[in-house]
């Protein structure tokens, strides 16, 4: 591979012209500060992800030639997304001379004609043919949802008439804080899997969620978030991180907690022993603190997941079962059919070569062949469903406002079912990733590939939209994770290090908008992870939308590094003390973020001057407690923890997040980032300061927990 620091991979102009043509930065601001750009090798690879030639001189004149006339060869544009109460235009692109009339059909049934706006633009030569530009208006009245319109071409006698479509979106200009929520609020932080109770099946489950959701709501929480429930590979061996998932719709059915399924009650005898012997098999693991073994407990709870399934159903909820199928439609049997595939032939790079594409006849007669297995996979979405709809239903009932604060992952594994099923709407031969910053000095490769941006917009990002719909059916919020790739994403090309790609722009204006519907529609607030190498207008953008940033204690730093005044902290974020990225705040008191990475080899900077500037990071953030009479002299850790909260509380942050390590006092890192098999990532039980494994039951009697619970409700009352 060329050396990116070579005078021969500097990208001339033209290919940089070409490059930005189609939304890929040639320039950008690394986190030191300094302006960085791509290498030449980088741009001609990701330009190639995007279906764009760039290899030589030629290449790419004839690639600019045709991005500038792309837009005329088509009618209308696939997709038009707009804001309400924002009045906009769409161009039509015809046959000079020809007549044209625009309409609106309305998502509820209603049809409305659209009026004619004056363009000037001169009519340009495309493919042999004169074709002209008029435009239309879309008026600032249309109703929220997903219309379509319709343009009637009449050509004249010698090319006759014709229609063209496109979607229009009409999106909410801003999202609202829900008026149940009073202005600010706050809640628990946690990670599902780790947290579980003596029922559990070694791993946390929908029935510890809803009593966790229940107890939180009792305590006044308003909220609780959680890690994405994503859905993990239903064979083999399960990846742990739940941020690379096989598909981001639907869920990990490890999550069931299968003797709270009503079909259990009619079992008979025997069948109601298999499960309880399953069960048998992992609830030891309970009371361990040891990493949690996912595979285990899935085996344990398939086993029983298999009895309950076969026993059957009653004919009233086969029924419910079946409208659940129809509502979730073809997403959903595809997923079941990818995990019915997987059961059979094992990883997905052990398949046969004919099944690897969705669409070919082979996958449409093993689907035949395959038809109880595919019942059985979608019937596990059944089933998690209707748990986690009853703990939001807990919830809602025990008074939080918001209830459950879903996750969405910022990407799926390369070889997991939503590529195999939708392989066009990502892009080939990259992976996506961030560029180097304060906490991975040698940026990180997340190995998912993204969505192609263009790919989007002709299925009117249908992928976005089914997902965040699906994640929404039972959650009062939803935290999008590095929020900021629904602008930009950092993509690698394949064979590169992490910190040779460049960022590729998506349609954000639209994105958001996407989202924004859907959150309308679920009545849900929106959080964007935006920390990181950001742009400020993003974030201004962000907020003029309703979208909540995230800001974390130890990264929220004024000009001269000391920490940020809780006056400067803004309103519309959801504000923390620490994050899954960074050890439980006890650990980081102590330095063990430090520790952690160069035991692993993470560092870029000698360990010498890595400890001294989180001494003086963490002596400064003292001294800035003490100023606001937070914390005395000689504190325990305990009183430490619990100012750092109610420096947070001080903040007019709109939500702020407790994480439930801190309120037990657990020193182990979820996530060290950077990682694979170097460190147990994603796979920590909850477990106080000694190592001992604190379960859902005892947190009710967990006296530093209610301490720490009482400050944030102390701070939120003064």
């Amino acid at each position: 591979m060329t050396d990116s620091n070579a005078a021969s991979d500097i990208p001339d102009e033209r290919l940089k012209q070409l490059a930005e043509a189609h939304g890929v930065s040639t320039e950008y601001w690394d986190y030191h500060g300094n302006l960085a750009a791509p290498s030449r090798t980088t741009l001609v690879a990701v330009l190639a992800a995007l279906g764009v030639k760039a290899g030589d001189s030629q290449e790419v004149e004839e690639s600019l030639r045709e991005v500038d006339i792309a837009p005329w060869r088509r009618t209308l544009p696939p997709t038009v997304v707009v804001r309400a109460g924002t009045q906009s235009t769409i161009p039509a692109h015809l046959p000079d001379g020809a007549h044209v009339r625009m309409h609106v059909d309305l998502e509820k049934g209603d049809t409305l004609q659209l009026l004619q706006a004056d363009d000037w633009t001169a009519p340009r030569e495309v493919d042999g043919v004169l074709t002209g530009q008029a435009s239309f208006v879309i008026p600032d009245d249309l109703p929220l949802g997903w219309h379509t319109i319709i343009a009637d071409v009449d050509a004249g006698p010698d090319r006759g008439t014709y229609s063209a479509s496109a979607v229009l979106a009409v999106t909410p200009d801003h999202l609202d804080l829900p008026a149940s929520l009073g202005g600010r609020g706050w809640g628990i932080m946690a990670q599902l899997y780790s947290v579980r109770s003596r029922g559990s099946w070694g791993i946390g489950d929908a029935d510890d969620l809803t009593e966790l959701l229940g107890f939180l709501g009792d305590e006044g929480a308003d909220f609780l978030l959680i890690n994405p429930m994503h859905a993990a590979e239903p064979v083999g061996e399960m990846t742990p991180s739940p941020y690379l998932p096989v598909t981001r719709r639907f869920v990990n059915p490890i999550y069931i907690r299968p003797e709270n399924i009503l079909e259990v009650s009619r079992l008979s005898g025997p069948r109601r022993s298999l499960v309880q012997w399953a069960h048998e098999e992992v609830t030891d693991a309970n009371l361990s603190a040891d990493a949690i073994d996912r595979d285990t407990a899935w085996k344990a709870k398939r086993e029983a997941l298999e009895v309950i399934f076969a026993a059957g159903r009653s004919r009233s909820r086969q029924r419910d079962f079946e409208r659940f199928r129809a509502a979730q439609g073809v997403g959903l049997e595809r997923f079941a059919l990818w995990c019915a595939l997987m059961e059979k032939y094992g990883s997905f790079a052990d398949w046969p070569e004919n099944l690897k594409d969705a669409s070919s006849a082979f996958v449409a007669n093993e689907a035949r062949t395959l038809k109880d297995r595919i019942d059985f996979y979608a019937w596990l979405q059944w089933i998690v469903d209707e748990q986690l709809g009853r703990a939001q239903a807990q919830a809602k009932a025990s008074g939080m406002s918001l209830g459950l604060m879903d996750d969405l992952a910022v990407g799926v594994h390369p070889q997991g079912a939503d590529v195999w099923a939708e392989p066009d709407a990502f892009a080939s031969g990259v992976g996506v990733g961030a560029p180097p910053d304060m906490y991975n000095q040698l940026g990180q490769n997340w190995s998912q590939p993204p969505w192609d941006p263009n790919r989007l917009a002709e299925t009117a990002y249908a992928p976005l939209r089914e997902m965040v719909g699906t994640v929404l059916r039972h959650a009062g919020a939803l935290r999008i994770d590095h929020v900021i790739g629904l602008f930009r994403l950092w993509w690698i090309p394949d064979g590169l290090r992490a910190d040779q790609g460049a960022y590729v722009r998506y349609d954000h204006e639209a994105m958001i908008g996407v989202v924004l519907l859907e959150a309308h529609r679920a009545g849900a607030v929106i959080i964007g992870e935006d920390l990181g190498t950001v742009e400020p207008w993003a974030r201004e953008y962000l907020a003029s939308r309703g979208v909540l940033g995230t800001s974390v204690l130890w990264f929220e730093k004024d000009e001269d590094g000391w920490p940020l005044e809780p006056g400067a902290y803004r309103h519309l974020a959801l504000s923390t003390v620490n994050t899954h990225d960074l050890p439980p705040t006890a650990g980081y008191l102590a330095d063990e973020h430090v520790t952690l990475r160069e035991r692993l080899g993470l560092l870029t900077e000698p360990i010498e001057q890595v400890r001294t500037e989180a001494r003086i990071e963490r002596e400064r953030m003292l001294t800035r407690l003490r100023e606001h009479n937070l914390l005395g002299d000689n504190p325990s850790e305990r009183e430490t923890v619990e100012a750092l909260y109610r420096y947070v509380v001080r903040t007019p942050s709109a939500l702020v997040g407790v994480s439930l390590v801190d309120g037990v006092g657990e020193r182990r890192a979820q996530n060290q980032p950077g990682t694979d098999k170097e460190y147990p990532n994603w796979k920590m039980p909850l477990a106080d300061g000694s190592g001992e494994v604190v379960l859902v039951e005892d947190l009710p009697d967990n006296v530093r927990l209610a301490s720490l619970l009482g400050a944030v409700r102390d701070e939120f009352r003064c």
